[in-house]
């Protein structure tokens, strides 16, 4: 097997704050897409709206993620996601598959089984994620090979519409839509499809419910077993205002214990709250874990009137970023819902040459822990 090792980015973590970039919706956005720019010819027939799926992008207006990867690398980023927020199988069938509850029935494991066995969804959500990854790391390496500054491709795999931790008939509190299996499937295709795309690293993020985090966890350890390569894992929660994973109501100290076991490079906190009210839930979350910590946080709360549909500018996440590098917070940084590569700039100006928070060995976390707990 091909093992992790330290990885480059690593070594950047250990020096100085890295830069990751910010929200692909939201500059989409800014492009002023039409219903009939995301259909093309190939999906014209198609019989749902598709614009919300932002995904399909990918694969009808490459030369636009392709601009916008190519602003977030040259306002400073580091790291750039690919454009694979919902592109599972299962996230996808939402825009092709008709909901039987139209109909009077219900989504259940039987449903949702023969969407993870659909040709057409599973080609689909490979296509999305193999193409989204390639586009990325070609824009990756032309602004590496310019700049002589080596940038990263992290493989996102976005929360799902589905959860595991609950029901969502309040008369049955057992029933579940899908299994962990059904899920774990749908992750492990989407990995495997990232990864063939050339992603450096591969980033679970936005987690609001934990178990759908373990299922796609447990796809990846699969994944990089049966095919004998590894990359680092990122992984990333949105928490509520209690600090809570915000359907499986984990605090984030709970979070944190139910993922470090896979060994994160980094374990962070995105979208959610906006920064101002973020910050006593990172500096737990910096306090307890032993890996890299990021942060993007949306920029602020929404806001239909603002341009960018949120209420903070560049030069307010510029300051809140700050405040968290200054508290020795944060390794890694960027932006959510929101942020366009304007303020991807401004955090990256904001954050250039503050110190990076110090990487913490098992040994000290534990030991904060027991005396914590005294």
């Amino acid at each position: 097997m091909n093992t992790v090792g330290q990885h480059p980015l690593q070594k950047i973590l250990e020096s100085r704050i890295a830069i990751i970039d910010g929200a692909m919706g939201t500059t989409i956005r800014t492009y002023n897409m039409k219903e009939a720019d995301i259909r093309g010819d190939r999906f014209k027939d198609s019989r749902k709206d598709l614009l919300n799926n932002g995904d399909l992008f990918t694969l009808t207006q490459p030369e636009m993620i392709g601009d916008i990867h190519r602003r977030f690398l040259e306002a400073g980023a580091d790291i750039i996601e690919t454009n694979t927020f919902g592109a599972t199988s299962i996230s996808q069938s939402e825009f092709f598959v008709d909901d039987p509850r139209e109909h009077g029935g219900r989504k259940d494991p039987a449903f949702y089984q023969k969407i993870i066995d659909d040709p057409f969804l599973n080609d689909l959500a490979w296509e999305i994620n193999e193409q989204s990854a390639r586009q990325c790391r070609n824009w990756a390496d032309r602004l590496s090979n310019e700049t002589s500054r080596q940038r990263f491709v992290a493989g996102a795999l976005g929360p799902l519409t589905v959860s595991l931790s609950n029901s969502p008939d309040a008369d049955d509190p057992g029933f579940r839509v899908i299994t962990f299996d059904q899920v774990k499937s749908a992750y492990a295709h989407q990995a495997r499809a990232l990864i063939a795309g050339g992603a450096d690293l591969l980033l679970i993020e936005t987690i609001f419910d934990s178990l759908n985090a373990k299922a796609a966890l447990v796809a990846i350890r699969d994944v990089f077993d049966q095919d004998g390569h590894e990359l680092p894992v990122m992984i990333s929660a949105a928490v509520g205002r209690g600090g809570e994973t915000m359907i499986s109501a984990q605090t984030v100290e709970a979070f944190w214990n139910a993922v470090r076991h896979a060994k994160p490079l980094s374990v962070g906190l995105n979208c959610s709250l906006g920064p101002d009210l973020m910050y006593p839930f990172l500096e737990e979350l910096s306090e307890k874990a032993d890996a890299a910590i990021s942060c993007y946080p949306n920029a602020g709360l929404p806001n239909p009137l603002s341009p960018t549909g949120f209420d903070l500018e560049p030069p307010d996440m510029a300051r809140y970023l700050g405040d968290f590098a200054r508290g020795g917070l944060i390794n890694i940084a960027g932006g959510c819902c929101g942020n366009t590569p304007e303020h991807i700039a401004a955090i990256a100006k904001a954050l250039d040459g503050l110190p990076p928070r110090r990487l913490r060995a098992d040994s000290e976390v534990e030991s904060y822990v027991s005396e914590s707990t005294v």
